[in-house]
This record gives structure tokens, C-alpha cells and sequence, in this order.
């Protein structure tokens, strides 16, 4: 079967940091998915993982964590699903990722496809929409029936991959939303998919927070660079309340702040679930479908914004470079197999 990928870590424009390959096709076993993949998407944690180092693969790696597909083949501990089910899925960190013609992936966190949406505007919502949605309602404990309707969320980050289907999802919630967005066509952006409010994280926040007539955040979301925005959102996050960050830091983050608060930082990551198969693992599988239903009937839409064919290594180099700009918007997805 085809797939990308990589055996050693280099630089983006370095033509050997993805390549086009032939690989063997997988057989199901347990309660795995034999998915032929239509559509992936790609995510920073892709150019993460492929970033440079010294480090070479003996086998080559398939990266890709953002898949829409249907299911060819089935193991025998299967419950949930049947040959020919549309799927989408973000897959699990510690195996062979989408980015290859079929995958394997376990059933518990899978969800049917949106009926509504064709495979590339699938594929643009699991990896984004589980993180936006653990976020916001199981770590920050918010409520999907409007139980902290009004209450203010602000989030870092409103215009990529998570921040557009986070938007989607607090009105869900009934939040007063204020997003922050640095440029015209991202400003717009955010504004369409529901944000009550729209600052610049380029500017101080505390001012145009003020300006809005706010002293303090019942909730905030870091979604972008968590180091360069703590001391504000330490000083913004109202007493008793509770950041969340999908961010990694890289330098110690002062807790002064928050310990006079009483507030708390949660940290959310999509894939802890599948890594260390918790107990309440089939729960992404459950929020998948939940997005799917809320997609259906029109609450919610794709944050699909640039779609690349055919899927290949040389179109895979431009989304990983697209995102390393740090200016996409939305999600970028592949789509078709040449």
C-alpha cells in the first residue's frame, strides 16, 4: 500500500523529510479497525514530532493524526462498527499514524463520519474537536446544557486548528467568547464562527480585556504559546477559576498567581487516553459521535480551510510548512490517493 513517511528528522524543505513509500497493508486483530483512509489533516503535533533531530528510524515512521475513512476489515473483538462504516478518528500517538492508504486503529476511539460532510470536512474535526472538547468539558468542567451560560471564556489561539472548533463548541455552552486573533482575515475568522469579542495577543491583554468591560476571566484556554502568555492569564483568570492549556511550557511557570486565586491550570492532551488506555477510553469515541450529531444538525461546521490533492509526499511538505509558518487558519486536509 502507499503511505509517507520518514526515517531520519530533518528540516521541511529538506525533500527527505517525507517521502513517498510502499509499505505492507496491516491485518486487524482485537478490537482494531482496518480503515482505507479518503482524507487526513495535519496538525502541529505532526510537525512536532517530525521536527529535526538526531534520530533514525530503521523502519520508516508514518506520522498523521486526523483521519476520515471507511472501515475495510474488522478484528474479532469488534463491537461498534462493520465493514463499510464511514469513520473519522484522530488515532493514537504510540502507533503508525493516517498517513498511509489503510491504518489500523482501535474502535473505542473512532466515530462515525458525519453523514452531512464529505471526507476531507471530516477529517479537518477528531484530533481538534476531542482536544476543544476535553478542554472545556471535562477538564474545565464547563457544562454541554448551559449550566454557566454568560460566564467569560477567553481564548489564546482563536483562529487555528482547536480555537475554531473550541468557538463552535463555548457557544455550545453559552459563553460570552472572547477570542484572540492578531490578523484581519483571522479576525474575520473567528468573528463567523461565534465569537462574542476579538483581541490581539501581539498586544497587552489586560487593556483590551478592560476595554471590554471585564476585570477578571471566569475561564481561559491557552491554545497558543503558553510561556509567552502566562503572566497575563495568571493576572486575567478571576479567584477560583481555572485555566486549561493543550500547550506545552518551556521555561517554569510562576504559580504565585494562582495560589493567591485558589485557581487552578489543567492540561489537556487528546491522546492520554488511548497512550495509557484509561478505563474511560471509548469515551472519545462517544464525543466523536456527539460532534457528528451536532455537525448533522447544523450546530456546529468543519474548520476545513485549504484542501491539498492528492495525497502525497510533496503536498504533505507544504501543509507541514504551512503550519510552521504559524499563520494557518482553520485546518489544511489531503484528499484523494494518486
Amino acid at each position: 500500500m502507499k503511505a509517507i513517511g520518514l526515517t531520519r528528522y530533518l528540516p521541511i524543505n529538506d525533500p527527505n523529510s517525507l517521502v513517498d513509500l510502499e509499505i505492507d497493508k496491516p491485518t486487524p486483530s482485537g478490537r482494531d479497525l482496518l480503515v482505507a483512509i479518503k482524507a487526513i489533516a495535519v496538525n502541529p503535533v505532526d510537525t512536532k514530532v517530525r521536527a529535526p533531530k538526531d534520530q533514525v528510524e530503521s523502519t520508516p515512521r508514518i506520522l498523521g493524526w486526523d483521519a476520515a475513512g471507511i472501515v475495510e476489515e474488522v478484528g474479532p473483538e469488534v463491537s461498534f462498527f462493520k465493514p463499510g462504516d464511514a469513520v473519522y478518528y484522530a488515532g493514537d500517538l504510540t502507533r503508525p499514524g493516517c498517513n498511509a492508504q489503510f491504518q489500523l486503529v482501535d474502535e473505542r476511539i473512532v466515530g462515525h463520519k458525519p453523514a452531512s460532510i464529505d471526507f476531507a470536512q471530516a477529517a479537518a474535526l477528531p484530533l481538534t474537536a476531542i482536544t476543544a472538547y476535553e478542554a472545556f468539558f471535562d477538564r474545565l468542567g464547563l457544562d454541554t446544557k448551559g449550566a454557566h451560560a454568560g460566564q467569560s471564556l477567553l481564548i489564546i489561539g482563536g483562529a487555528g486548528g482547536v480555537g475554531s472548533i473550541a468557538i463552535q463548541l463555548a457557544k455550545i455552552a453559552g459563553l460570552n467568547i472572547i477570542a484572540t486573533a492578531s490578523r484581519p482575515q483571522s479576525q474575520e475568522w473567528v468573528q463567523q464562527l461565534g465569537a462574542t469579542s476579538v483581541i490581539n495577543h501581539h498586544q497587552p491583554l489586560r487593556p483590551q480585556i478592560e476595554a471590554l468591560g471585564f476585570k477578571h476571566i471566569d475561564h481561559i484556554a491557552i491554545f497558543n504559546n503558553t510561556d509567552g502568555h502566562w503572566e497575563a492569564v495568571a493576572d486575567l483568570i478571576r479567584p477560583q477559576g481555572t485555566i486549561v492549556t493543550i500547550v506545552e511550557n518551556k521555561q517554569p511557570l510562576k504559580q504565585d498567581q494562582l495560589k493567591l486565586k485558589s485557581a487552578a491550570l489543567a492540561w489537556e492532551f487528546m491522546f492520554t487516553r488511548a497512550m495509557f488506555q484509561t478505563e474511560d477510553m471509548h469515551k472519545q469515541g462517544q464525543l466523536l459521535n456527539q460532534i457528528a450529531a451536532w455537525i448533522d444538525d447544523g450546530t456546529l461546521k468543519s474548520t476545513l480551510n485549504q484542501t491539498l490533492s492528492p495525497i502525497n509526499a510533496a503536498n504533505l511538505r507544504e501543509a507541514h510548512r504551512n503550519l510552521e509558518a504559524g499563520e494557518s487558519i482553520g485546518k489544511i486536509v489531503l484528499i484523494d490517493w494518486a
